[in-house]
């Protein structure tokens, strides 16, 4: 049914008027704009607020994904790391507070996972500094914290609905921000964008029919073992396309509110199950029941048993993550020579992944506690003990 919608889509030449007016009702912000991907949204942002400031210095978390790096160089700007807690998945704030000086553009809030950040306390560092907080809600759509959905409260947000996000039509973006200010620097690129080439077009439909067929855990190996489709992935670009939403893919996210909310509660109930059965309640602030995960993340012992792990329970959808802090990406690693960042090697070098997706039933969720349980300590992983890794470092 998704793909006659989307198939209107291209036709109907209104879907995209209806996802845009949908999705300002729903975050209640006056400014969207729909584009190709979330990267493709985070570059616009970027762009538009250089344009305002002149400033060239954007801080970004020191673990976090590759496409966000990516933004950042190819929109000209200056990556500067913060390391982030494993406890929290959120900044080290006395780092970022350290970093911050008269150059300083914005910073990125991540809600890695779903796990909210401390937007709060990103904006009381700032003070009276003309610094933008973007929220990086790539991974957090239709989630909240103290009232508030992830993406609306920092000065501009933006989502993405690539594949294994928390609501997908493939790929595709979304920038919302209720600032007049920032909407008109992001339109100067945004109302002169191309659409997507015909070519493209066909690759993203074929691409979606194929993802129909193969989204199910039991046929996930299929796709997981073809290289050309780069599954789980995570790449540097030193360029990307940056265009607008197409048709067909707004057209895929008929009725996207009601399934957003359905696969959310699903997620919620999901990472409840692993806090339960892992033992997990109270070892970390990133361990609380509500969360609507879109992975939910775990600590082993060490690098020889995550990737044993990650090897065994591939066909189950248990991953690592992102392969390596910013710093060591080999394409810019150069940028970062004798610079620390302890926390987020551990993270990278412990941290694995469950599948939090509504597609799970009861059987896989039982193997994927069985092969989890066989590698991880009998007590999990805390706070203190995670500590004690970084303090080793």
């Amino acid at each position: 049914m998704d793909l006659l919608h989307g198939f209107y889509g291209i036709v109907g030449r209104k879907s995209l008027a209806r996802l845009e007016r949908e999705i300002k009702e729903y975050f209640g912000k006056k400014h969207v704009c729909l584009v190709s991907s979330g990267k493709a949204a985070l570059f616009l942002i970027l762009s538009g607020l250089e344009r305002l400031t002149g400033k060239k210095k954007v801080i970004i978390p020191a673990y976090t994904c590759f496409s966000v790096p990516s933004a950042v160089r190819m929109a000209g700007l200056e990556i500067v790391l913060c390391d982030i807690r494993p406890e929290t998945l959120d900044y080290d704030y006395k780092q970022l507070k350290r970093l911050l000086d008269d150059d300083t553009l914005c910073i990125l809030s991540t809600h890695l996972f779903g796990i909210p950040s401390d937007v709060a306390k990103t904006r009381s560092l700032i003070g009276d500094k003309r610094i933008f907080i973007v929220e990086d809600a790539a991974q957090a759509m239709g989630g909240s914290d103290d009232g508030h959905k992830l993406g609306t409260v920092g000065d501009v947000g933006f989502f993405s609905l690539g594949r294994g996000k928390n609501i997908t039509c493939g790929s595709g973006g979304v920038i919302i921000t209720s600032s007049e200010e920032i909407a008109d620097s992001i339109r100067k690129d945004y109302s002169n964008l191309e659409k997507v080439p015909t070519i493209e077009y066909l690759k993203l439909i074929v691409g979606n029919i194929f993802l129909a067929f193969f989204i199910r855990p039991a046929w996930y190996w299929f796709p997981k073992n073809l290289p050309f489709l780069k599954i789980g992935e995570t790449r540097f670009y030193w360029a990307f396309p940056v265009k607008k939403m197409a048709g067909f893919q707004a057209g895929l996210l008929h009725r996207w509110r009601l399934k957003l909310e359905m696969f959310n509660r699903n997620r919620s109930n999901i990472g409840e199950y692993y806090i339960e059965v892992f033992q997990l309640s109270g070892r970390m602030p990133i361990y609380n029941n509500g969360i609507p995960y879109n992975r939910f993340p775990m600590y082993v012992e060490n690098k020889k048993i995550k990737d044993v792990l990650c090897n065994i329970g591939n066909v189950y959808g248990i991953s690592p993550m992102y392969p390596s802090p910013i710093h060591e990406i080999n394409e810019i690693k150069e940028n970062f020579k004798n610079m620390n960042f302890g926390y987020s090697e551990i993270i990278a070098e412990t941290l694995v992944t469950l599948p939090t997706h509504s597609l799970l039933n009861r059987k896989d969720l039982e193997n994927i506690r069985e092969i989890v349980h066989e590698y991880i300590e009998h007590e999990p992983i805390d706070d203190q003990a995670m500590e004690r890794k970084v303090e080793c470092l």
